[in-house]
């Protein structure tokens, strides 16, 4: 998908921080980070979300990163949370499969927070 940002960075066509690669997946910063620690795993291959039939080895390849990417991070001992947003309600604001890896510091007791 050639208009797509994070096709664009998993080429190399765009520069980003890269903390991890492999064949399938590249993970990097986010740009807004939301905590101290805000790091995305993405597949190489393009999906528009969870729902865009993704095999189970593609999402096997990229939540099978992230202990990794979180170790690199240095919070795999403090703890993270993993988050997908999928599709519009959940905010998912690129149509690029991700992961987010959010840690380096304690959270809050609620996950979500819904519009009303």
């Amino acid at each position: 998908m050639e208009e797509c940002l994070f096709c664009r960075i998993a080429s190399g066509e765009i520069s980003a921080n890269i903390v991890y690669e492999d064949d399938g997946v590249v993970a990097f910063d986010d740009i807004s980070p939301q905590a101290p620690v805000h790091t995305l795993v993405i597949p190489r291959t393009h999906y528009d979300n969870m729902s865009d039939g993704v095999s189970p080895e593609a999402m096997a390849e990229v939540f099978g990163v992230v202990p990794e990417v979180a170790r690199l991070k240095g919070v795999d001992e403090s703890g993270y949370r993993v988050i997908v947003n999928n599709g519009p309600d959940a905010n998912q604001t690129v149509g690029h499969l991700h992961v987010h890896i959010i840690g380096g510091s304690a959270m809050s007791h609620g996950m979500v927070q819904m519009e009303r």
